[in-house]
């Protein structure tokens, strides 16, 4: 996995082949991959399944302990910033599939967690009135930019980025 996440970090979904996962991995053939995968979709679905996990561990860690939507709205963005912080290439890779890999939606799981929190907040009272939908779209496709901006711009700040954001939604969600 991390040989298959780094090569499509650093050479971009097209590129990231059975040889080049398999030279970055140390291995001399591409036998002992398409031994466990049958194919690169395989592969990549596998690959999916691992970046998803650990972030979502990150993430479900830190907002469980939340006790309102605000604080877990809030708590929600500032992980997954800290998480694209530092771990740079392997959200660089989920970025790279994402934009290329398109055989189910894997982006529903995460969409959902935000709606969650939003329709918490807003039958708690503590938000006010909005589509969810629309909102936990823009609260995703806002930090699923923050890989894209950390390429571009190596010295930019995670945490500033997530301060912006945090301040942003809890604007737009507001009683």
């Amino acid at each position: 996995m991390t040989a298959t996440i780094t090569t499509i970090a650093e050479l971009g979904y097209h590129q990231a082949s059975f040889a080049r996962i398999a030279r970055s991995a140390g291995l001399s053939s591409t036998r002992l991959i398409s031994y466990h995968f049958e194919d690169k979709d395989e592969l990549i679905r596998q690959v999916i399944a691992t970046i998803q996990g650990r972030l979502s561990a990150f993430v479900t860690e830190r907002v469980s302990a939340r006790r309102t939507a605000g604080a877990a709205l809030e708590t929600y963005i500032r992980s997954l910033a800290e998480y694209a912080g530092e771990h740079r290439a392997e959200m660089r890779a989920a970025a790279e599939i994402s934009l290329n890999f398109r055989p189910e939606a894997t982006a529903l799981s995460a969409l959902s967690q935000v709606e969650r929190l939003l329709v918490w907040g807003q039958e708690s009272g503590e938000f006010g009135a909005f589509n969810v939908r629309v909102t936990a779209m823009a609260v995703r496709r806002a930090l699923e930019g923050l890989p894209f901006l950390l390429e571009a711009d190596p010295e930019a700040d995670p945490a500033g980025y997530a301060d912006e954001l945090a301040g942003l939604f809890a604007r737009a969600v507001r009683a």
